[in-house]
This record gives structure tokens, sequence and C-alpha cells, in this order.
């Protein structure tokens, strides 16, 4: 019988699953001092999708959060 796997917290705060089992994460410099930015820096700081190559890594560290 196989033992449960423990799930990397730190990693599972930073990462976002979506419905097609895609991981996504947050990019930096978005947390504050938001007013000194323009319009167009703050809007592409949001979520990007995370690569094949990381993806592999990623699933071993929070595996239940693929449900």
């Amino acid at each position: 019988m196989w033992s449960k796997l423990k799930t990397n917290k730190s990693m599972a705060k930073r990462i976002k699953v979506t419905k097609n089992n895609k991981f996504m994460h947050e990019k930096a410099y978005v947390s504050h001092l938001l007013t000194n930015k323009d319009k167009a820096q703050r809007q592409s700081k949001s979520w990007k999708s995370i690569s094949d190559k990381e993806y592999d890594k990623i699933k071993h560290l929070i595996p239940y959060k693929l449900r």
C-alpha cells in the first residue's frame, strides 16, 4: 500500500489550477506601489501559465489540486 503524498503548502498557495488542469501563477511586482505604474503595466501583470517542463515538477508538489 502506498503512503499518501504530502502537498507542498507554499506551492499550493502560489499556484492556481484552471478547468483544463493548467497551472497558473501570478506575475511579480503587482502587490503594491501601483499608483506609480501606468495602466498598461498594471494590466500586463496578471496570471501567467506555467511551461510544460515545470508542469511535471509542480504536479508532484501539489498532487491533490488536480482533481
